[in-house]
């Protein structure tokens, strides 16, 4: 199969904009609580959909009485918490356009985003962030108006708007028909200069709906979720749209180290995760286990689990496995839900693959994580696994409304209503991406025959031997990655004679590793990339990812950097995707010197 269309789940309303979805929300249940915040004494205090509405008028209010006019443009720097989804809906009631800045952007980055968007005004979240706003705002004269959170000013800009009519807010509300721009989203420009994505009503709107529509189970009533990702990207920033359509109960939690002790207190039902989330889950729980002398009843366990769920696949669970799952639910898989709150059923995974393993390991658990495919130029999802037919190891068939194309080389295009339109100020861009209506999205994949989309890699990172071997890294670098001391994996050998790879650790998990295996724990990345045991651990994760490729594609080199990639070191995005040219840039070095000397004909690691 290459391609596949799934008709609309429901009728498009072209005059609908995304402050519909709320008015349409406050109609059916004004007293049911939509967002939930956290209290001093660790609890929740829930926020009715009557009153987010009335907090969201306020604000839109205390907008247009600041001088925001209609289409003018917001740059909005703040974590992840409750004011995001405030401040975007306000910004749409006042008529105005919100552009995302990620939290960690630099200088340059905020004023980049800025001036290329033309946003005259902008709300940070706290004096950290205006700080590295300050830097450029000379260079930025047209931001005439600067607001921040930790200093009250949305409460004052709510305060101020007293005077503004109900009427106007309405005229201003529902001036925005589906056509026009709701969102500027820039790319994390993991391959160049950032471009803003123009997202419209529409694509927010359609989207959600359709998504709803084919997600029951997910968005029940009852539903609630804990957002931790940053809002600023266009994942969690659909997911949030699409609870205030669905009614699904939002707590949030920016802070990753308090992840699980919010998830104890909150009790989500599903959660909205990168793969890395759900790695962190499981290798922390092996360690603690290994750490109590019980890493073998976890191994087993684990095994246990994956075998239950590929034997419901098959249709028939023996009942011998019956009963050692039973043994092993109580002893080991109770209490991995209980640490994500006891509540969650589903949990929605993008941005990379999950792997088989985890995906068979997590159902067991009684999580059902439905890998979906999409990009910020598909307003997040174009696919999606459903709960009644999700097949482990792909990303699932294409949204109701969205069609999937894959092309003569294997590139996946995607039509319909979640397609953006177009890069913002930049026509060239636009249309090289765009064939007869079709997205070219830059990555490789295949449907299979019920139409359930598989991405294998990214056309542009493909590597090309001196063999003539095409090598996708992702195929490699995700198992590597799971390995519970490996922070990132980048695959190199374009044009070489073989595929090699550097390493980084993951500082987080590696004492713990360390300790369960009789070393330091407090050793230093230096010391540990030049450890044996770190050097055979690190040798067993590329030996595993080697097992399911041929030679010609697998790792025959490897170092391990005495660092971190990060985002403040130029290497990683903000959702903490690898630059990928500029780690080969600034790491030409050490894989000129993997290649030093004649080809490697078996697995060797260099470190150093």
């Amino acid at each position: 199969m290459n391609e596949i269309y799934v008709p609309a789940a429901v009728p498009a309303d072209p005059e609908a904009n995304a402050t519909d979805l709320l008015v349409d929300r406050l109609a059916i249940s004004p007293d049911a609580p939509l967002f939930s915040l956290p209290t001093a004494d660790g609890g929740w205090e829930d926020i009715t959909t009557a009153e987010f509405h009335r907090q969201v008028v306020a604000l839109a209010k205390g907008l247009i009485a600041a001088g925001i006019q209609p289409g003018e443009k917001i740059g909005f720097i703040c974590r992840t918490r409750y004011e995001w989804t405030l401040v975007d809906f306000a910004t749409w009631f006042a008529g105005a356009v919100l552009v995302p800045i990620y939290e960690t952007s630099a200088p340059a980055q905020i004023a980049y985003t800025l001036s290329d968007s033309g946003a005259t005004a902008l709300i940070v979240e706290n004096a950290e962030h205006f700080a590295r706003f300050d830097e450029v705002a000379a260079d930025l004269p047209q931001v005439t108006k600067v607001w921040q959170l930790g200093l009250g000013d949305l409460e004052k800009l709510s305060a101020s708007g007293t005077e503004v009519s109900d009427e106007l807010v309405e005229e201003r509300r529902s001036a925005a028909k589906g056509s026009d721009l709701a969102t500027l989203i820039y790319t994390s420009g993991s391959t160049g200069t950032p471009k803003g994505c123009i997202l419209t009503h529409s694509n927010f709107v359609e989207t959600s709906r359709n998504a709803a529509a084919v997600m029951p189970e997910v968005v029940a009533p009852g539903a609630s979720t804990l957002l931790f990702i940053t809002t600023a990207h266009v994942f969690a920033r659909f997911i949030a749209v699409l609870s205030v359509h669905t009614g699904v109960k939002v707590g949030h939690q920016a802070d990753t180290k308090q992840l699980l002790p919010a998830l104890g207190s909150f009790k989500p039902t599903f959660l909205l995760a990168v793969p890395r989330v759900f790695e962190k889950v499981y290798n922390s729980a092996e360690q603690k286990a290994t750490a109590g002398g019980k890493g073998k009843i976890f191994h087993q366990a684990a095994d246990v689990a994956i075998a239950h769920s590929k034997a419901l696949d098959a249709g028939h669970v023996p009942l011998g496995l019956k009963i050692k799952f039973a043994i092993f639910d109580k002893l080991v898989y109770s209490k991995l839900r209980a640490a994500m709150g006891g509540n969650v059923a589903y949990a929605v995974s993008g941005s990379a693959p999950l792997g088989l393993r985890l995906g068979h390991f997590f159902r067991s658990l009684g999580v059902k994580i439905l890998e979906g495919y999409g990009l910020t130029e598909t307003t997040a999802p174009a696919t999606v696994n459903i709960v009644s037919k999700f097949k482990i190891g792909t990303v699932g068939p294409a949204l109701p409304g969205v069609g999937i194309r894959i092309a003569d080389d294997g590139e996946v295009l995607v039509k319909g209503v979640d397609v953006f339109g177009g890069y913002w100020n930049k026509p060239e861009e636009t249309a090289a991406v765009f064939s007869d209506g079709w997205f070219h999205t830059g990555d490789i994949g295949a449907l299979d025959e019920d139409g359930y989309l598989t991405i294998t890699g990214r056309k542009k990172e493909i590597l090309v031997t001196a063999g003539g071997k095409n090598v996708a890294p992702a195929a490699l670098e995700d198992p590597i990655r799971a390995n519970p001391i490996v922070g990132q994996v980048v695959v190199v050998g374009d044009q070489k004679p073989f595929i090699s790879a550097l390493i980084t650790l993951d500082p987080e998990m590696l004492p713990v590793w360390l300790n369960n295996n009789g070393e330091a724990g407090d050793m230093s990345l230096e010391e540990a990339a030049n450890n044996p045991k770190v050097q055979a651990e690190v040798q067993r994760a590329i030996d595993a990812a080697n097992a399911r490729v041929s030679r010609a594609e697998s790792i025959r080199k490897f170092q391990i950097l005495p660092i971190e990639f990060t985002e403040a070191s130029g290497h990683l995005t903000p959702k903490m995707s690898i630059k990928r040219a500029v780690i080969v840039k600034d790491f030409a070095p050490q894989i000129e010197a993997l290649y030093a000397g004649a080809p490697a004909t078996q697995g060797i690691s260099v470190t150093g």
